[in-house]
């Protein structure tokens, strides 16, 4: 195996970029990039990098209290997020988009029209799920973010357990 700094490069050459894209960047999309990053590692052997965007936002706002909230309780710190406008550098730079909803998809195909290829909701990595929206909990009770974050975490748990042998790449393979 050749090594790049004392990094095996089958491995380097496996990094991919994941974009979570909701509608403000301040609920759905920084749970799943949360709760990602803490379950990858632990599940998937590819190496993966996270980011989140909103279709309809604007740069710097914090993640909504509630969401921070329920996330913490797993520690899931999304106290240093900050949300970010998705455009097509965001779109152009992922391997893969995952979304919250249907209309978040047609934002992404919006920007890049190819990118429909590699964006997928998340509920499509999740039985029982597939093909339904994730509701937004903005505005919502506690026990509305309870939902969808575990909802949320549900999906990503599954996606972690298929991703090594996931070909929806916008590459076209998983290599």
């Amino acid at each position: 195996m050749l090594q790049y700094k004392g990094i095996e490069q089958s491995r380097i050459w496996r990094l991919k970029k994941v974009l979570f894209v909701c509608s403000g960047n301040t609920c759905r999309s920084p749970l799943a990039e949360g709760i990602a990053r803490e379950v990858f590692p632990r599940k998937a052997a590819l190496s993966v990098d996270f980011s989140s965007a909103g279709s309809s936002t604007i740069e710097g706002l914090p993640a909504s209290a509630p969401a921070v909230a329920v996330a913490l309780r797993d520690a899931v710190d999304l106290c240093q997020h900050r949300s970010r406008v998705l455009g097509k550098t965001e779109v152009a730079e992922a391997d893969l988009i995952v979304v919250m909803a249907r209309k978040h998809r047609d934002s992404v195909t919006a920007l890049v029209p190819e990118a429909f290829s590699y964006t997928y909701l998340l509920t499509d990595f999740c039985d029982g799920d597939t093909g339904r929206d994730v509701p937004d909990p903005i505005g919502g009770s506690e026990a509305d973010y309870r939902r969808v974050y575990d909802m949320i975490r549900k999906c990503i748990e599954a996606m972690a357990e298929k991703i090594d042998g996931f070909r929806g790449w916008k590459s076209g393979g998983g290599e």
